[in-house]
């Protein structure tokens, strides 16, 4: 008899593991087959099957001790394990308690049914909402002119251009064909605060000119926490401080740089004394841009 073993679909060597072991392969397996990651993949499309159908098993104590009886009492040594889809044989359905035939055939499907066709579509999101993930709702006409509302889960450090796949959400199969799936692409829009450019964020750090002239500590708010930063004596509006590992994220988590360009702001109004002092500055020093060498 040919039976899946839910631990080496989740790429567990021995089914002595905690709970949170369980949870901990899953998370790494399901990211790894992710539809979203492997777009036209159906062995994916299958692997994510199982994968899901073996964590509800294990990662609830009582069912998990179920199976593992049944695995026990069942099957010895000797008995192949079933770890995926595509294998022919015998699946035995734990909880109904019989047996079912599966075929790697499709003879249950009409010869004659065709699949739906794919729908693509674009949203816009903010950086933050990137950055966090959220849940956004979207609205989609259909062909019959309907309006369709569908909540739309946006993964944490999607990247600019990714596409978001639903599967099932495209035109409807004909003859009893699936229905197609619904690409999402998603563009990343700049903030007033951040702009993105590849994974680093740019922002703009304000300075006085006093501040600019006489070197200073300065805050700097990112996209998660705020940190300080020197500012060395002279520096110059468009200059540029680079924060490691306060940027966007990539693909695999790691986050880039944040960027902060300097902009020295001039007051529009003075108190007196402000004025005064501005004045005895401008009498005393012999410092003229407009002569200093390019």
């Amino acid at each position: 008899m040919i039976f899946k073993n839910y631990y080496k679909i989740l790429d567990l060597e021995t089914s002595h593991v905690s709970i949170d072991e369980i949870k901990t392969a899953y998370r790494q397996a399901a990211k790894k087959y992710h539809p979203d990651l492997n777009i036209g993949d159906k062995l994916a499309e299958e692997k994510i099957k199982d994968i899901n159908e073996a964590y509800k098993t294990l990662s609830v104590p009582a069912s998990k001790r179920k199976y593992d009886r049944i695995w026990n009492s069942h099957f010895g040594k000797t008995q192949k394990a079933f770890s995926g889809k595509g294998e022919k044989g015998v699946l035995l359905n734990m909880f109904l308690g019989n047996v079912e035939k599966e075929s790697n055939t499709q003879g249950n499907f009409k010869k004659n049914s065709v699949k739906g066709e794919n729908i693509e579509t674009q949203i816009n999101i903010s950086i933050e909402e990137a950055f966090y993930g959220k849940q956004k709702m979207i609205s989609l006409r259909t062909v019959e002119g309907k309006v369709k509302n569908l909540l739309l889960n946006i993964p944490q450090g999607i990247q600019d251009g990714e596409k978001i796949r639903l599967i099932g959400q495209g035109k409807i199969g004909k003859n009893g064909g699936k229905n197609g799936d619904l690409f999402i692409e998603v563009k990343i829009e700049d903030s007033k605060s951040f702009k993105l450019k590849g994974c680093d964020l740019y922002t703009d750090l304000l300075l006085t000119p006093w501040e600019a002239v006489l070197g200073t500590r300065a805050k700097v708010t990112s996209i998660d926490d705020e940190t300080k930063v020197y500012i060395p004596q002279g520096i110059q509006t468009g200059e540029k401080i680079k924060i490691p590992g306060k940027g966007y994220k990539n693909n695999n988590g790691i986050r880039g740089d944040l960027i902060a360009e300097i902009k020295v702001v001039v007051p529009k109004q003075l108190t007196q004394q402000e004025r005064t002092i501005f004045e005895k500055l401008n009498e005393i020093s012999s410092f003229n841009p407009r002569n200093e060498k390019m």
